[in-house]
């Protein structure tokens, strides 16, 4: 026993817990700066064609030459600010949480969770962290769509924090959480296989002996997670930006809850109209899993050198 003991080998050192809720949010942030304009597409997109009424864009590039069009350069940036306090929360709060679970849930010697442990994981950390992210989630979804509505009837949020301000005292503090259920299915959703198939994915390109852990591999890993994703959330999703974008008429709100969207969604523009966008969607997911992963992945890795094995 004593031999055993003496040959075991030692946990390696990690970084606190505060580095890594730290670094999961900086990441987000970081892949957001670049993916906000695909995040306003995918918006836009889930809500043309909303009702009964004609699809005002075509296609993802139809959608991006009218709002370069109507709305200048600068346009296409709306929302950023929410973008960016969505990830310091939702973030944040996800990956942290992931990362200290899956390092209790290893064994002493380094081996990893199985891939089911890895998908509960997955959905602990998305669950909270999108219940915590939820109020920048509407400020986001609300922002984004501004610019599709008549002038008129546009909210001309000028920032996040204005956003949340008005909506507080406009509508109600609750109205934060507004489709809070839904976002928090959807993280469920997306967690369990971003997350999930990411690590999956990842220790299959190594065990296959043709990558090493670098960028490369965590590229390719990141694309397969972000594919996979896609497919399984974007019925979820289009719920959660429904029921979040919504107004009241006459004093009720235009869907009761997640059933009654995908019912209406379903009678009113088809089956398949629930993976609408499903280009822009995987170029906003994709290209984010890549960034965010890729950051987190460098952060940590130069966390490691510099500070614990120094």
């Amino acid at each position: 026993m004593a031999a055993a003991a003496d040959t075991a080998k030692p946990r390696p050192k990690t970084s606190p817990k505060s580095i890594k809720f730290l670094f999961g949010g900086l990441a987000g942030m970081g892949a957001t700066v670049f993916v906000q304009p695909l995040d306003l597409v995918k918006n836009r997109m889930q809500l043309s064609g909303q009702g009964s009424k004609a699809r005002e864009y075509k296609t993802s590039f139809h959608a991006v030459a009218s709002i370069l069009r109507n709305e200048g350069v600068r346009g296409i940036y709306t929302g950023l600010s929410a973008g960016l306090l969505r990830q310091a929360t939702y973030t944040t709060t996800r990956l942290g949480i992931y990362t200290i679970l899956f390092e209790r849930m290893s064994k002493a010697d380094g081996t990893p969770p199985n891939f089911l442990m890895k998908a509960l994981i997955g959905m602990t950390a998305g669950a909270t962290g999108a219940f915590v992210g939820t109020p920048a989630e509407v400020a986001l979804i609300r922002m984004t769509a501004d610019g599709r509505l008549p002038a008129d009837q546009r909210r001309g949020y000028t920032n996040v924090f204005n956003a949340l301000i008005r909506i507080t005292r406009e509508e109600g503090v609750t109205t934060l959480w507004r489709g809070c259920i839904p976002t928090m299915a959807r993280a469920v959703v997306v967690n369990a296989a971003q997350l999930a198939s990411y690590s999956q994915s990842k220790q299959a390109l190594l065990d296959s002996g043709y990558f090493r852990d670098d960028i490369l591999c965590h590229f390719c890993a990141s694309m397969i997670s972000g594919l996979v994703t896609t497919a399984a959330s974007m019925p979820v999703d289009i719920v959660k930006t429904r029921i979040q974008n919504m107004r009241m008429i006459d004093g009720k709100p235009e869907y009761k809850n997640g059933l009654d969207v995908l019912v209406t969604v379903i009678r009113k523009e088809g089956f398949f109209s629930l993976w609408k966008g499903f280009t822009p969607y995987y170029a906003r997911l994709g290209p984010h899993t890549v960034l965010t992963f890729i950051f987190l992945e460098q952060m940590n890795k130069f966390y490691k050198i510099y500070f614990l094995d120094s």
